[in-house]
């Protein structure tokens, strides 16, 4: 992940956060209306964990920074980089839904983790897109745009949503058994990352189409448990 120069125009920066902010945007949409079944979600706390998970990548960025010095292998290097930005955008979540009073049905977790996912995959996606927007390149601008919302803005939001998954199977078990669930979560989150990030970096992101189609394979099993949490959320509807 690259680091933001601010001495650009702050104009290159607005314009660079607007359409790095959009994807996300939309993937959040579609995943909140994949609940309009359930009860609607309060509309301030979506933003805040949104913004919760933008924030977290202001506190990544020396983590990652950390990381690269170290004599490790490039498969390691590429493991700790998506484990550090799992790990950060999970804490963004708990920063915030910790003892929340809205994370009373199953599919919630999924709902917040995948918000916090999307919040920091849309200032990623700025941070990219701030280099070819100050050369005033709206071609290079649109590829980029459409790879990252393609490509990276689908991963921070399936690899959020199988660790709300993982603990969301687990909200009728006990306390110690939502953390085994968690930990299972957050591993499979950065497999997946670290395996996306591999075989982008490998072929220069030549086998794109591949790794893309993969991940939809993916994203539509997260859709099917998705449904499955939403089902489970009908169980505690019918105690109260």
């Amino acid at each position: 992940m690259q680091s933001i120069t601010f001495s650009q125009n702050p104009i290159v920066f607005i314009l660079a956060i607007a359409l790095g902010v959009v994807p996300s945007i939309a993937w959040l949409i579609f995943w909140l209306r994949e609940d309009e079944a359930g009860r609607r979600e309060p509309t301030m706390l979506i933003i805040i964990t949104f913004i919760a998970g933008m924030l977290s990548v202001i506190f990544v960025l020396p983590i990652e920074h950390f990381i690269q010095t170290l004599s490790v292998d490039q498969p390691t290097l590429i493991t700790l980089w998506a484990a550090s930005e799992e790990i950060l955008k999970y804490l963004a979540f708990a920063a915030i839904m910790t003892r929340s009073a809205y994370l009373d049905r199953p599919v919630e977790y999924a709902i917040y983790l995948l918000t916090a996912g999307l919040g920091f995959a849309a200032l990623e996606n700025a941070m990219y897109l701030i280099h070819p927007v100050a050369i005033n390149s709206a071609v290079v601008s649109a590829l980029t745009g459409n790879m990252r919302f393609l490509g990276s803005t689908l991963l921070h939001s399936v690899t959020s949503g199988l660790i709300g998954i993982a603990i969301g199977l687990a909200f009728f078990k006990s306390r110690e058994f939502k953390i085994f669930y968690g930990i299972i979560g957050i591993a499979s989150a950065i497999a997946l990352h670290s395996v996306f990030n591999f075989f982008i970096m490998a072929n220069n992101g030549q086998n794109f189409l591949q790794v893309f189609g993969f991940l939809w394979v993916v994203t539509i099993i997260i859709m099917l448990l998705f449904e499955k949490l939403r089902r489970m959320g009908s169980y505690v509807q019918t105690a109260n």
